[in-house]
Parts: C-alpha cells; sequence; structure tokens
C-alpha cells in the first residue's frame, strides 16, 4: 500500500533540507552504506503517531544555471502541487516575508491540496512573534519551528498527519504479485507493458514523458494473477522541464510503494546514467524485490561479450543491489521477453520467504566457525542466536554481546553466507543486531 507523500516547498535558502533530516530522523542510516550507495537523496521515510508517510526535499532538486534562480522555485512549487497529498511550505522568519514566498503562496492557492505553513528559524521565544506577519499569506496559523535547534517539530508533524487522506484500501489480493516498472522517461517502460499483456494497452510514443498517469493493467499468466504498475512520464511541457530524468523519482515513488517486485528499466541503447541510480536506489531503500531489465536490447551493436560487459557495468553501478537478476529484453522485437515473468515469479517467492530458526542458526554458526569476528579493542562481538521477523523483505534479528561490534563488512559477509545457504535473489535482506539481555 502506498505512503501519502508530504513535499517541503520553499524558496532557497529558508531550511528546508534540515527540516528534511530532522523529519526523517535516522532513517535513511538504515541503508547500507556501501560504494555505489547515491547520497543525495531528495526523498525519505517520515513518521508520527503511527503514520508513515514519504517525505520529499525540494531543496534537493536542482536547476542549471544561477540565474534560473526563479524558475527552479516556480518548477519546485509545481512539482509539489502534483505529486504531494500534502505541502509543508517553508518561509524564513529571520529574513520576513518575501515576494519569493508570496509567489510561490499564489501557485498553491490553486493547489487545492492541504498547506501547512512553517516558518523557520523561530530559534526562540523572542521571535515567536516573527511568525505574525505571514498570516497575510493565508495558509491559517503558521507553525513556528527551528531546524537547528529542533523546536516545534512535533507540532508540525502533527499538522502533517491531520491532514494527510485515509488510507486507500489495497483492490488486490495476496495472491496478485504486484509489479512496478520504474525508470528514466523514454526508457521503454509503457512499450514493455504492451510487449508483456500482447496488446496495446497503453499509449506508446517515441515522445519522453507521453505516459499521463500511472496505469495499473492486472492480468493473469500460467494461473498466475499480476498487475502492472506502469509509472507516468512528465505531464507537464516547456524549459522548466528540459532535464525531466532529474525528477522522474518523484513519479516512481507511489508505485514503489504499492510493489512486490520493481522492475528497473534501463535503455540500452543510452545506457546507465546518475538518475538510474537514484531510482534503483528507492526500490533498495523501501526493501522491494527487484529485476534489472535492459531494454532496446535489439539495436545495440553487439558481439559474443557485449552482454557480459553491460552486465559488469550494472554491477559497477549498482553495487548496492548486486542480489538483483538482469534481464535482457527488447519490447519491439519480443526478444526473451517470455523469461521476464518466471524470474517475477521467482524473486517475488524469494522476497516472500520465511526460514527456519534452526536452519538459520546453522548457517550462521558456520559462517562465524569459518570465519570469526575480529576483535575491537578487546573485545570481540558474540552472536548468540539468530532469528527471522519478517518478510517483504526477509528481515533477520541477531542476538548478540555487543551490537556496535557488528562491523559493517563483517555484517555484510553474513549477508552473502545467508545469500549462500537460502539464495534469496532479487530481494533485498535486512539484517539488525540486539543486545542479548539477561532474560533472553
Amino acid at each position: 500500500m502506498a505512503r501519502p507523500i508530504v513535499a517541503i516547498v520553499g524558496r532557497p535558502n529558508v531550511g528546508k533540507s534540515t527540516i528534511f533530516n530532522r523529519i526523517i530522523g535516522d532513517r535513511l542510516a538504515i541503508v547500507e552504506d556501501k560504494p555505489g550507495v547515491t547520497r543525495d537523496r531528495i526523498y525519505g521515510i517520515g513518521e508520527w503517531m503511527g503514520t508513515s508517510f514519504s517525505v520529499i526535499d525540494t531543496g534537493g532538486i536542482e536547476i542549471d544555471g544561477a540565474d534560473e534562480m526563479l524558475k527552479s522555485i516556480r518548477m519546485q512549487a509545481e512539482l509539489a502541487i502534483e505529486e504531494a497529498d500534502a505541502i509543508v511550505f517553508m518561509v524564513d522568519g529571520k529574513a520576513g516575508l518575501t515576494g519569493s514566498d508570496s509567489e510561490v503562496a499564489q501557485m498553491l492557492y490553486r493547489a487545492k491540496k492541504p498547506v501547512i505553513l512553517a516558518v523557520n528559524k523561530v530559534d526562540n521565544l523572542k521571535r515567536q512573534d516573527d511568525i505574525y506577519e505571514f498570516y497575510t499569506l493565508g495558509f491559517g496559523d503558521p507553525i513556528g519551528i527551528s531546524g537547528s535547534h529542533g523546536i516545534g517539530i512535533g507540532d508540525l508533524l502533527e499538522a502533517v498527519v491531520t491532514n494527510l487522506p485515509e488510507k486507500e484500501e489495497e483492490q488486490y489480493g495476496e495472491d496478485t504479485i504486484r509489479v512496478a516498472l520504474i525508470g528514466r522517461p523514454n526508457v521503454g517502460k509503457s512499450s514493455l507493458v504492451n510487449a508483456i499483456l500482447g496488446e496495446e494497452r497503453v499509449i506508446v510514443s517515441d515522445q519522453a514523458g507521453t505516459t499521463r498517469d500511472a496505469i495499473d493493467t492486472p492480468f493473469e499468466r500460467d494461473d498466475q494473477k499480476f498487475v502492472l504498475i506502469d509509472t507516468a512520464g512528465m505531464r507537464k511541457r516547456g524549459k522548466v522541464y528540459e532535464t525531466t530524468e532529474k525528477y522522474s523519482v518523484m513519479r516512481a515513488m507511489h508505485a514503489i510503494e504499492r510493489a512486490d517486485v520493481v522492475l528497473v528499466v534501463i535503455n540500452g541503447e543510452e545506457g546507465i546514467i546518475e538518475q538510474d541510480k537514484h531510482i534503483a536506489g528507492y526500490a533498495h531503500e523501501a526493501g522491494k524485490a527487484a529485476i534489472f531489465v535492459v531494454n532496446k536490447w535489439d539495436v545495440v551493436e553487439k558481439d559474443d561479450k557485449t552482454m557480459q560487459q553491460f552486465s559488469q557495468k550494472i554491477r559497477d553501478h549498482f553495487l548496492f543491489m548486486t542480489y538483483a537478476p538482469i534481464a535482457f529484453v527488447s519490447a519491439k522485437t519480443k526478444q526473451r521477453l517470455h523469461k521476464l515473468l518466471p524470474i517475477v515469479v521467482e524473486v517475488s517467492e524469494q522476497h516472500a520467504m520465511r526460514v527456519q530458526t534452526h536452519l538459520l542458526n546453522d548457517v550462521v554458526s558456520d559462517a562465524v566457525a569459518m570465519n570469526p569476528p575480529p576483535t575491537d579493542k578487546g573485545k570481540r562481538l558474540k552472536i548468540n542466536y539468530a532469528t527471522q521477523v519478517s518478510v517483504k523483505p526477509p528481515t533477520i534479528l541477531l542476538f548478540v554481546n555487543d551490537p556496535e561490534l557488528m562491523h559493517f563488512s563483517y555484517e555484510r559477509y553474513l549477508e552473502n553466507r545467508i545469500r549462500a545457504a537460502f539464495r534469496f535473489e532479487g530481494t533485498p535482506i535486512r539484517l539488525f543486531t540486539r543486545k542479548k539481555s539477561d532474560d533472553e
């Protein structure tokens, strides 16, 4: 089920990214600190009083050129209006009301979305008076906050969750595999949907961004129910959206949240660019099963080494997703397309697989015996017990003598041994450590 989306909007230098980091807390630390993970995130997961939501930091979206400032502000607001379920409109209490604030406000009036007005840099009681002039923006009571001191964040989050829409009921049963296709505009997502279905169900054009909305297409193959979720392209036209690949990740967020398996579609003709890593990284962080699908393979000039070389490029660029299988296909000629759905079924099963506790402990014990944890300042990690606590993705809890002794390299070693024993192909594995108490 998709999380609602909250966008943080405002002119530059009002502290959007600081508030973004406050809201998501230490959740980004859950992501493995592995080489190849893109660090400049513009999205994360926030939670307040049991309500979880995706957060977009529009301050992380850049437009090339110093003279593009106003265009950047306008574009960020437009994206937020279009994508978000609720909008946090941030202004600067120290600087006071500016013309740029008023311009953003004018756009938000037309949004017909809930807008929460947050006045940042209200660092102490003396600055509380700074919020009053912002009443003129017309968004009700401004909330005074301080990103640097953490003041008022609870009030802000309470206002956010109060304004979020109620959860939609999931319309597909547990036996249906939900498959999201994500990727930059014009990598061939809609063409792939049509090719898999064998009919023209989704409008396809060579013009990037012709798919208008996320489209669900349920179908059945070999007694297995599927639903394909094709993420939308960009709706707007014009100069503001010249570099649309920077923003397609926002389109992918909803689809990824709803999916069991994510197809990360790469244009085989163009190769891999940085934005592919952004998009794939969100699927990884969301804990979804994933398959790299290299489309348009029919137009690639190749010899007997081309596929191996391209596979190695994917492994080099996506070091944090070595578990994801790679499929080379052509939506146009149907080349190797028949192999794709069987892989989807397999990784979906691996994503939902639960390992018996005694077997898991046997594998972990053997791994420790073969390669004992290194000592750290005279102390050595001791793993007392392992148990799988959830699926989708498989999540394993290790009870240890001291969680701080678990080095990320040893955690990776354990993950690799667990994968070797139980496969878990196509799915991330989450490993967590907890100190074993005396009564456990």
